[in-house]
């Protein structure tokens, strides 16, 4: 067994892990939210390992370019998508998890033109008591 082999099988399994905790993530979270920061978190993570187990486990130039490729790939629009998906999520109305604190947009939310106004920038304003309805 070659060296590459024992680490290829280390990313891999690490990978499996990273994945599982972001499947068990999306059935266990409360809200929208909390389940898209840990599936995106988790799943960049398992991903950057299974594909590191792969280029390593083939070790072929085109193989490592093409995994290489996908995980910047992954690693730009993770983030964006699931951002994306929490402002969609926040601006239709999707309701918080009763736990959450701090509601940092409320009343600073357009919803007729979807952007953040009103925050000022680089100032650390004092959080809103929670709404506990």
């Amino acid at each position: 067994m070659f060296v590459s082999d024992i680490f290829s099988t280390i990313a891999l399994i690490l990978g499996t892990f990273f994945m599982l905790v972001a499947g068990v993530g999306m059935l266990r979270m409360p809200d929208v939210f909390t389940r898209m920061s840990v599936t995106t978190k988790a799943g960049t993570v398992g991903m950057i390992f299974l594909l590191t187990a792969l280029a390593l486990h083939f070790y072929d130039a085109g193989l490592t370019l093409r995994a290489l490729a996908i995980l910047l790939f992954i690693m730009a629009t993770a983030p964006v998508s699931a951002h994306m998906i929490g402002r969609a999520a926040y601006s239709d109305g999707v309701e918080l998890w009763e736990g959450t604190q701090y509601d940092e947009l409320r009343g600073h939310y357009d919803d007729q033109r979807h952007v953040v106004t009103g925050m000022k920038k680089g100032k650390n304003t004092k959080h809103p008591e929670p709404d506990h309805k």
